[in-house]
C-alpha cells in the first residue's frame, strides 16, 4: 500500500504553530447563521458566539470553526457582504479575547477567506474545495494556511436532489487525486481532506464512506470528518438533530478508527472522550 511506503503527514502549520495530528483532535463548531439545521440562531451574536467558544476551549478544542453561511440543504443563498458582516466582527472578538486559540473560518468565497485570515483565523475550510469560487485557491496558496478541502455535490442549494454515484468511494478517491494535485501545483503546505458527509449524498452513501474511510489515508494527509447530528444519524433512528448525540459519538468513534484526525462538532467533550478511550485501547 502507498500508505506504507510514505509517510503520512500529520501536522499542520497554524500562524507558526504546529499541531500535531497523529493523536487525533477537536475542531468546535459556532455558527453565526439564523439557519443552520441543529445550532441556528443560538450563535449569532458576539456575545453568544464568544461564550459557545469559552465553552469549547474549556471542554478541549483544538480548533473554533466559524460560518456564516448556512449550507444545510436547502439553506437560503446570502450575499458575500451580509457573510463579512456576520462573521469578520465575531472572529475579531474571539481573536481579543482568545490570542492563544486556533480559529477556523467555514466559507467557499475567497473573499471572505482573505479577510477572516486578516482578522485573526488561521486556516480556511472551504465546502466546496475551490469548485464554488475559482479564486479560492490562489488565495489559499497567497496566505499560505491549512486549507480544509471538502467534497460536495452540486451547492447546497442542490446537493441534496437525488446524487447517484457507481461508486462513492471510488468516485471521490478519483475526484481528491485531481483536486490535490492542483493544489500541490500551487505550493499549498497544509492540506486536510473532508469526505463531505450529508453533502451530495444518500444515506447509504454516508455509510459507505464512513466505513471505508481509512481507504483516503492513501493521500498521506490529514482526514477531517464533519458528522456531528447530521441527519444520516438522526433520520435512520427516527429521532432529531438534538436528541443524536450518542449516535454522533457511535458515528465519531468509527470515523476515528477508520483514520480520522479531525473532528468537527457540536459537542466537544463527548468528542474528545472518544478520542481518550480509543487512544487508550489502543495503547494498553
Amino acid at each position: 500500500m502507498i500508505e506504507h511506503i510514505f509517510q503520512r503527514k500529520t501536522t499542520i502549520n497554524c500562524r507558526g504553530k504546529l499541531i500535531d495530528l497523529s493523536t487525533p483532535k477537536v475542531m468546535g463548531v459556532i455558527n453565526i447563521t439564523p439557519d443552520s439545521f441543529y445550532d441556528g440562531g443560538q450563535n449569532n451574536t458576539i456575545e453568544k458566539a464568544i461564550k459557545q467558544a469559552q465553552k469549547h476551549l474549556k471542554e478541549g478544542a483544538t480548533f473554533l470553526d466559524i460560518g456564516g453561511y448556512s449550507s444545510r440543504p436547502d439553506a437560503q443563498h446570502i450575499s458575500e457582504e451580509e457573510e463579512i458582516n456576520r462573521v469578520i466582527p465575531v472572529i475579531k472578538e474571539l481573536h481579543a479575547h482568545f490570542p492563544n486559540s486556533i480559529l477556523s473560518i467555514d466559507t467557499f468565497r475567497s473573499g471572505v477567506a482573505e479577510q477572516a485570515i486578516l482578522h485573526g483565523a488561521s486556516i480556511i475550510n472551504d465546502i466546496s474545495a475551490g469548485e464554488l469560487d475559482p479564486n479560492m485557491l490562489p488565495t489559499v496558496a497567497q496566505l499560505q494556511v491549512p486549507y480544509i478541502a471538502m467534497h460536495m455535490k452540486g451547492t447546497p442549494q442542490s446537493m441534496q436532489e437525488n446524487p447517484i454515484y457507481n461508486n462513492v468511494v471510488e468516485e471521490i478517491i478519483y475526484y481528491f487525486s485531481k483536486k490535490i494535485d492542483e493544489i500541490n501545483q500551487l505550493s499549498i503546505n497544509d492540506v486536510v481532506l473532508d469526505v463531505g458527509f450529508g453533502f451530495g449524498k444518500s444515506i447509504e452513501d454516508n455509510y459507505q464512506l464512513l466505513n471505508q474511510l481509512s481507504a483516503f489515508k492513501l493521500f498521506n494527509i490529514p482526514i477531517l470528518t464533519g458528522i456531528s447530528r447530521k441527519s444520516m444519524l438522526y433520520k435512520p433512528l427516527e429521532i432529531t438533530p438534538k436528541q443524536a448525540l450518542n449516535a454522533t459519538s457511535v458515528a465519531h468513534t468509527i470515523a476515528l478508527q477508520n483514520g480520522s484526525n479531525i473532528l468537527r462538532v457540536h459537542d466537544v467533550k463527548e468528542a474528545l472522550e472518544c478520542i481518550k478511550l480509543l487512544v487508550l485501547s489502543k495503547n494498553t
